[in-house]
């Protein structure tokens, strides 16, 4: 019998978890037992994830700029990268706002929903620690995200998922140092990180093997400790909004594929695909990250030269569907709120949601901090700021999994075709978790 390719065991997992989870809403003590015996099969799952992130971008991101044997190769590979991941970043938020603007989702709130919405969720702990992290972030000075970019120490850098960029940074500067002091002094240090790099994938792939549980785990604590159906059928209208936004953006990214990488667009979304279910599963750019690296080298084609920059930069900073988000999260609060929203202050959120994306922490709820600087940025009365997140806090977890979805597939696509045009795309060569399997019985 064909063995059964692993987006389908993924796909499984996803289903049976979302069943088992709602069938545990009902009898008493099924929520907790999915708390305390099924959700720390999915916890543990994204801390390996994790655990292998910072090992894999110092690796992978090492030996790629060292390859290139030539700086002027990387200079080109940034500037396209970064000026093909903020054109698409600007593509979102502009048919986020479009969308929003012609649906009108905030009209058809009642005030009792708002009240209902506002009483549950305005003094929620969620809430609050978003609008704590976002005035320090608004308190930050203009320079912040530069200075914040390079790290006063590396091994605190390297510590920590969270400072992704300083990693990245001590990377480059280590890569660039490497092709500096010639092939012959390098070539020890070069060996240990081709090693290393092929160590980190090869826990990739023995990780992966749980993946299919993993997300049977993940969905079925989502399930369990969703929110009262009555507040978000209340929601259903901003959701489809988001949605139909987030799906056509995955339509714009079949567009660049087949016409800038000449890939069969279906065929580009089956070879991501796992990676797509677990940014769903997970709601994290970072804690998908090296799944999507290996997706998009071993199965896409893209030469680590390429990917081992473009993917660690765009998990930070490109955040497309977050970024679509934030245009229709703050229109539809205005909306519902009465807050008049002309066209210059909707350009202004263009620009702001474009900015705060950059920087921004690629984990769970990282969007509703920067919705609370794209509001500030429009004069929206700060003392509305916990009512406005109130407003959308209900649906944040299911809208945050599909925009994880749209995030990295953005990512997958600007690696495709930033490798398409400096001749860098090559035909896959997938690997399984047992190839050397039979050296070592």
């Amino acid at each position: 019998m064909r063995k059964l390719e692993l987006h389908w065991k993924i796909l499984i997992g996803m289903v049976l978890g979302l069943v088992f989870g709602f069938a545990m809403t009902f009898p008493e003590g099924g929520r907790e037992f999915v708390s305390e015996w099924i959700k720390p099969l999915g916890t543990i799952f994204i801390k390996l994830l994790k655990l292998i992130a910072v090992p894999l971008i110092l690796a992978s991101l090492i030996k790629g700029i060292s390859d290139l044997k030539d700086i002027s190769k990387f200079r080109n590979i940034g500037l396209r990268t970064m000026g093909i991941y903020m054109g698409t970043t600007t593509v979102a938020i502009i048919l986020g706002l479009v969308l929003v603007n012609v649906i009108e989702p905030g009209t058809g709130i009642s005030e009792d929903t708002i009240e209902k919405l506002t009483s549950t969720y305005a003094n929620d702990k969620g809430v609050t620690a978003k609008l704590e992290e976002a005035t320090r972030q608004k308190e930050s000075g203009p320079l912040q995200f530069v200075e914040d970019m390079v790290p006063d120490n590396a091994v605190s850098a390297l510590g920590n998922n969270q400072l992704m960029l300083q990693v990245i940074f001590f990377t480059i500067f280590m890569g660039i140092s490497m092709l500096l002091i010639g092939e012959k002094k390098a070539k020890p240090l070069k060996r240990f990180f081709d090693s290393l790099n092929d160590v980190v994938l090869k826990m990739v792939d023995l990780i992966m093997l749980s993946a299919p549980y993993a997300v049977f785990a993940l969905l079925a604590n989502v399930v369990v400790s969703s929110s009262d159906p009555e507040i978000l059928l209340a929601l259903l209208k901003y959701a489809g909004v988001v949605v139909l936004g987030l799906a056509l953006m995955i339509v714009f990214y079949c567009i660049l594929v087949s016409v800038f990488a000449k890939k069969n667009p279906f065929w580009f979304l089956k070879q991501l695909s796992p990676a797509q279910l677990l940014a769903f599963s997970t709601s994290s750019s970072a804690a998908t990250l090296p799944v999507t690296m290996e997706r998009v080298e071993e199965h896409i084609g893209v030469d680590k030269e390429v990917s081992s920059f473009v993917l660690p930069v765009g998990a930070t900073v490109n955040m497309d569907g977050t970024s679509l988000y934030q245009g229709i999260a703050a229109v539809f609060i205005a909306q519902a709120l009465s807050f008049e929203l002309p066209l210059a202050a909707q350009l202004t959120i263009v620009l702001t949601a474009l900015l705060a994306s950059i920087g921004t922490a690629a984990v769970p709820g990282a969007g509703m901090v920067m919705l609370v600087i794209v509001l500030e940025s429009v004069g929206f009365p700060p003392d509305k700021y916990a009512i406005g997140l109130a407003l959308i806090f209900a649906v944040d977890r299911p809208l945050d999994m599909l925009r994880t979805v749209v995030n990295i597939t953005g990512d997958a696509t600007v690696a495709t075709i930033v490798a398409k045009s400096v001749d860098k795309l090559h035909d896959p060569k997938p690997k399984n978790w047992d190839d050397h399997y039979e050296e070592v019985k």
